[in-house]
């Protein structure tokens, strides 16, 4: 069986794949914010467990900083952070939301299917695509646009046709040999008919043409139709993830 990444190298290139647009590193703990655009961009994380010195001190500094960035406080606490960062967010009431998983797998001969479009991620038939499957209002949208205009790496909206109407859409990017895959939304009205496997299919062979050796992804806990999806190309389960919000911020 083939050796994946480790969680570090798969949460570096989950760094450059789904970008801060402001990001300020304390020591090993990594602070981003990108307008409020989904939570993996717009928190606190910890890349080494065993910097832990003065964690209570530096939670309320990387609030401080959130809050400056005009984003609320959030932690992503991954396999990485410490018992001691855990056990501070613990003791200062701050609630945990939203368990998630890291799904990976080497990535092996993928066939696009021929009515897939691979198309960059600012195109504005992309931007279109994507504001209408996701139901995203003018605001949302351009908080997306400010993310996507940060990304520093080969990456692509994958769009999915069916009869010259787009069904199903994903934004990927390669960063150190991986491909990470997000913002995978399908047709509510064209549900369970294969597009999103024919979508994901077909963007993963665009990322096997740019070179990546691996795909990764995030997936929430309670999504369990998704999971399915993930597993049915090959994804396992690699790791757990979760994030913390101050008491009282839900």
């Amino acid at each position: 069986m083939t050796q994946l990444p480790s969680t570090e190298a798969f949460e570096r290139a989950g760094l450059k794949a789904w970008p801060g647009i402001t990001v300020d590193w304390d020591r090993s703990w990594i602070r981003r914010a990108a307008g409020g655009y989904t939570k993996r961009a717009n928190s606190t994380q910890c890349f080494d467990p065993d910097d832990f010195e003065d964690a209570d001190l530096r939670v309320i500094s990387a609030s401080s900083w959130m809050i400056r960035h005009k984003i609320k406080p959030v932690f992503r606490t991954t396999p990485l952070a410490s018992p001691e960062l855990n056990a501070t967010l613990d003791e200062a009431g701050w609630q945990s939301i939203d368990p998630s998983h890291l799904f990976a797998m080497e990535l092996g001969d993928v066939e696009a299917d021929p009515e897939a479009q691979t198309l960059a991620v600012l195109d504005p038939k992309f931007l279109s695509v994507a504001k209408r499957l996701q139901g995203y209002d003018d605001t949302q949208m351009a908080a997306m646009q400010n993310l996507l205009a940060a990304f520093a790496i080969p990456s692509a909206g994958i769009v999915l046709s069916r009869d010259g109407q787009a069904v199903a859409s994903s934004i990927m990017a390669v960063a150190d040999g991986i491909v990470i895959t997000g913002n995978v939304v399908t047709d509510p009205t064209r549900r369970r008919q294969g597009l999103a496997r024919a979508m994901m299919q077909s963007g993963l062979a665009w990322a096997k043409r740019e070179g990546a050796r691996y795909a990764a992804l995030n997936v929430q806990a309670d999504n369990d139709a998704a999971q399915a999806l993930y597993r049915s190309l090959g994804y396992t389960h690699q790791y757990d993830y979760i994030y913390r919000i101050p008491g009282g911020s839900a």
